[in-house]
């Protein structure tokens, strides 16, 4: 059932102190749905967006519908006219104000003028902590989450390793890692903490993404990246195998992978074959992935026992 918004200050803690006050940079596929998801968070409230679209008429469009997660009433319950122009970079949506700005470099925003504190880097692009302190050092803010991997800022993956944020003195700039991370991190940490792994093959199986062209074009990046997305199974690399390390160090060098871009807009997987250090079974995996989603995981990691033979024990390694 999508959240309720009528009457938005229910949702809200009482003290208006308690609200984190977040900014989004970059109104792409992840700044949209973080935006989304805040509507119905209560302690969450976006203040502001830097976005490079042509007018706020875009924006407005792009909060209402969203080819892949559908219309906005989906998500959460909006009353008609819930969203609209105040002025030429004011929005209103569900009641709250929304400062909008249009930069392509960090240092000449000025988040203070909205309130904003956290800034969601989502624009792919500001993602080492020279770059991402932009926000800090130049536009006011207090901290920054980079939604994309980094080569130098703190990892943390929800569930994995969050346990491990400092709170005394926490890093100013942390990075989420990717989409693959963050759905094979929690299955390596259950499964190596009570089986313990030798080395382990991913196959990601992705869904396309912006950076693929409809017809057969040319990418920077390889041949087969810049072949049509809607027409091909494309074979490309992918660190999210080697990225789980960052989180989970006792995983280095004893994790590789590829990934298939597949022709759908939404929802990948990951298929993982593992060596294990301890002869086990499939039938204790499952239970112990089972004691994961209904503890530390819980939120985060869901077993589903509809097509179970999907998995397949080799042998007792």
């Amino acid at each position: 059932m999508p959240a309720t918004l009528e009457g938005r200050e229910s949702l809200l803690p009482l003290d208006p102190q308690e609200i984190i006050k977040v900014g989004i940079n970059g109104w792409g596929r992840i700044g949209r749905v973080a935006f989304r998801n805040s509507l119905s968070r209560k302690d969450i409230r976006i203040v502001a967006i830097n976005h490079t679209c042509a007018s706020i008429a875009d924006i407005i469009h792009q909060i209402l519908f969203d080819s892949t997660h559908g219309p906005l009433s989906r998500c959460v319950d909006v009353k008609q006219n819930a969203v609209f122009a105040v002025d030429a970079n004011t929005l209103s949506v569900c009641g709250e104000h929304v400062h909008l700005t249009s930069e392509r470099d960090p240092k000449f925003l000025d988040w203070t003028i909205s309130g904003a504190e956290y800034i969601i880097e989502s624009t792919g692009k500001f993602t080492t902590t020279s770059l991402a302190s932009l926000h800090i050092e130049h536009a006011g803010a207090k901290r920054v989450l980079i939604s994309a991997p980094s080569k130098d800022a703190p990892t943390f993956v929800y569930g994995v390793n969050t346990s491990q944020y400092p709170i005394i003195n926490p890093p100013s700039i942390v990075s989420c890692a990717s989409c693959t991370t963050n759905c094979l991190a929690p299955l390596a940490k259950t499964l190596n903490d009570k089986f313990g792994i030798v080395q382990a093959l991913m196959t990601t199986v992705h869904a396309s993404t912006r950076s693929q062209p409809v017809l057969d074009g040319y990418s920077k990046r390889d041949r087969r990246a810049g072949r049509a997305v809607l027409g091909n199974v494309i074979p490309t690399t992918t660190g999210a195998a080697k990225a789980v390390s960052t989180v989970l160090p006792e995983l280095a060098g004893k994790m590789t992978g590829i990934s298939l871009r597949v022709p759908t807009n939404n929802v990948s997987l990951v298929d993982l074959t593992i060596n294990f250090e301890h002869e086990t079974s499939l039938a204790e995996i499952l239970t112990q992935l089972e004691l994961a989603s209904m503890g530390p995981l819980q939120g985060v990691l869901t077993v589903e026992h509809m097509d179970a033979k999907a998995c397949v024990e080799l042998n007792p390694k």
